[in-house]
């Protein structure tokens, strides 16, 4: 029942994930109100979900135009889900924001396979990215993911690769004059924080087990299954796929080096991931296994909150 729903792409789809965000957003202070602090949270919770929809949609937008998927509507319910499982990405706006900017920019360099206007897309790809930087600074990660598409899309054009450096430095000169006006110091507004945190001490509870657990085997278990059936795509889209692939890792490498163990640094993996499994879920033959399947990855994040 639950995979016919989102089988195809229908409005009433994006009502539940609507409902599911939003619920999701709404328990934060009830469920964890330690990760809330004391700021009045109404109106900052509002804006976090209106972007975390927003997110959502650019997804959708991403999955639709590339053809990622099999115009199903499987990759915007576990985004949502997701959330569920981890309220706490709510508790942190700028990772929400900064996590929004880096699925625009994944969105501009997904279109530099139809071979027009590239430099402009790798500029905006390059000052999208810089942009999620001020918010959060490990998205910078993200940047490497620029050549690695030129690799993929077989650009060999020297040019192509310093675009990106331009709309990086531009974000920094802004950022930097900012600074300055309002500031009076010259990097201040740049928010660099280099500083990693390897002590995951954090994630001993039953939430974090549990949630981690689900994440790493139903994302390797899909990734080996995505990674197989690339070949089969059509050959124009594989490099597409291929890049989504090295984003989710990417995503993977920011939950190691974040700063701060606090469930808001497995934002960035939600969108990638719940492509990946889209993709594996398509691939089930036997409907009452691809019921189960989608049925425990929504029965587990409504377990952890009643828990």
């Amino acid at each position: 029942m639950i995979t016919t729903i989102f089988s195809k792409s229908k409005p009433i789809n994006f009502l539940i994930v609507f409902s599911i965000t939003l619920i999701a957003c709404l328990l934060l202070p009830f469920k964890y109100p330690n990760v809330v602090g004391q700021e009045p949270v109404i109106w900052i919770l509002g804006g976090i979900f209106l972007i975390a929809f927003l997110s959502i949609l650019v997804l959708d937008f991403i999955v639709s135009k590339n053809l990622l998927s099999q115009q199903n509507n499987y990759e915007i319910l576990l985004f949502a889900l997701f959330f569920l499982a981890i309220p706490q990405v709510f508790s942190d706006y700028k990772i929400m924001v900064s996590n929004f900017f880096i699925l625009l920019a994944l969105r501009r360099l997904i279109s530099v396979r139809s071979k027009k206007e590239v430099i402009k897309k790798l500029f905006d790809t390059g000052l999208l990215i810089g942009v999620a930087t001020l918010f959060y600074f490990w998205a910078i990660v993200f940047f490497p993911l620029i050549f690695i598409a030129l690799l993929l899309f077989s650009e060999t054009t020297v040019k192509h690769y310093l675009v990106p450096f331009i709309g990086l430095a531009a974000v920094a000169v802004l950022a930097i004059c900012y600074s300055i006006i309002f500031y009076d110091d010259y990097f201040l507004a740049l928010h660099i924080n280099p500083a990693v945190n390897f002590d995951f001490s954090n994630y001993n509870s039953l939430q974090f087990i549990t949630v981690i657990t689900m994440l790493l085997s139903f994302g390797i278990w899909s990734s080996l299954f995505y990674l197989k059936d690339i070949r089969k795509k059509m050959r124009s889209f594989r490099p597409s796929y291929k890049l989504l692939f090295f984003s989710c890792m990417f995503a993977a490498a920011i939950t190691v080096f974040a700063p701060q163990k606090n469930g808001s640094e497995f934002l960035f993996l939600f969108a990638p991931l719940a492509v990946i499994i889209t993709n594996y879920i398509e691939t089930i033959e036997e409907k009452w296994f691809k019921e189960v399947f989608l049925g425990l990855l929504i029965i587990i994040p409504v377990v952890l909150l009643v828990l």
